[in-house]
């Protein structure tokens, strides 16, 4: 695991510390310059491990501001001080509170302030600047988040919708980082898409890989669920789980760490219909997706879910076998994220015209009074 966490990092801790301010000059009142503040900002095609890089001891620390002095009243302000991250970053401070994001080129927050300088206000002393230690958390962003048990084929299908080329294997947990790739289209449109090690039962209480790569799954715009027709079993020590068992699973795995997630447009994949019997499993499948609510009562109630996901299709498929199936998903992929996207942005032009309507009314109102 070492070896993998060199390759892949999306956490990573830092100590941040504005800079100093100078000294005051007492005998003819000169004023120290200010210390520089420190920023993250986030920076195109940038990783973590090149933030870590650039600091391996994850000491950022901004210049003191300049002393005053009888040739330079006026000390001079140090420059302030950049942390470079990847776009989809989240600063946490004490791992808890959330400084804020930056999810654009060019973002930046301000993480630490940097010291006044030396005045009468301060008996001439320059004042020290901020020190936190901070958590970097990337957050992937994608148009599509990829979410399944291991070995149901997200690789595959992966590798089959655009032009990645994950590892694929016919055993668990093939994918132990997360893999972006584009789906291109024959328009110049392209989708991003997220895949994701596999989850586990328990993922929500850091069983297997946990946290580390569920928090990926809560920028994409849509969630595709990708579930073998023929079921699931991790190994021998671990239950059998039917294709609408291992549905209700991942169900619940999302719901435990973030209710939020359950409200994100979702799409249902039924993978390996090359299988034998395929046809057979996808008719009773269908029948038992009617059946959700009471399928889950025959769960123990720490894993039954306490509101299911609402898909807004189920489509079969075969990422290996059948180009024609995987094309299928691709557009309707495409259409759903157009749909809600238009949504979105009809609703924010309603609420953009309420505000102006208001502001309007309110001035009105103001002149009405003078």
């Amino acid at each position: 695991m070492k070896k993998l966490s060199r390759k892949f990092i999306d956490t990573l801790r830092v100590h941040v510390k504005g800079g100093s301010g100078g000294l005051g000059f007492p005998r003819l009142g000169g004023v120290g310059g200010k210390g520089g503040d420190v920023y993250v900002e986030a920076c195109k095609e940038y990783t973590l491990k090149k933030t870590l890089n650039a600091k391996p001891g994850k000491r950022w620390i901004a210049a003191s501001g300049g002393n005053s002095s009888k040739f330079l009243i006026l000390g001079k302000g140090a420059e302030d001080l950049t942390i470079p991250v990847p776009v989809g970053t989240s600063i946490k401070l004490d791992q808890q509170k959330l400084l804020g994001d930056v999810n654009c080129v060019g973002d930046k927050v301000l993480v630490a302030r940097g010291g006044a300088g030396g005045s009468p206000v301060n008996q001439y002393n320059g004042q020290k600047g901020q020190a936190w230690d901070l958590q970097l958390e990337l957050k992937l962003l994608a148009d599509v988040g990829l979410v399944g048990f291991p070995n149901a084929g997200k690789s595959t299908l992966l590798r089959a919708i655009s032009r990645a080329k994950p590892k694929i294997a016919s055993y668990p947990f093939t994918t132990l980082q997360p893999n972006i790739a584009m789906a291109e289209f024959e328009d110049g449109r392209q989708i991003s898409i997220a895949d994701l090690p596999g989850l586990i039962e328990g993922a929500w209480a850091n069983v297997g890989m946990g946290h580390k790569f569920l928090r990926h799954v809560e920028r994409t715009k849509l969630l595709l669920f990708v579930v073998d027709i023929n079921g699931f079993q991790l190994g021998p020590k671990h239950p059998y789980r039917t294709a609408v068992e291992n549905i209700i699973l991942l169900n619940k795995e999302l719901e435990i760490y973030s209710p939020d997630l359950l409200d994100k447009p979702a799409l249902l994949m039924i993978n390996k219909m090359d299988c034998l019997n395929a046809e057979d499993n996808l008719k009773k499948l269908l029948k038992d997706l009617s059946q959700m609510k009471e399928l889950c009562m025959n769960f123990p109630e720490e894993f039954r879910p306490l509101e299911l996901v609402n898909f807004d299709d189920v489509i079969p498929c075969s990422a290996r076998e059948n180009r024609a199936s995987v094309n299928c998903l691709k557009q309707r992929l495409r259409e759903l994220l157009d749909f809600y996207g238009d949504q979105e942005r009809n609703q924010a032009t309603v609420v953009a015209t309420a505000k102006e309507k208001v502001k309007k009314q309110l001035c009105e109102s103001s002149n009405r009074l003078t």
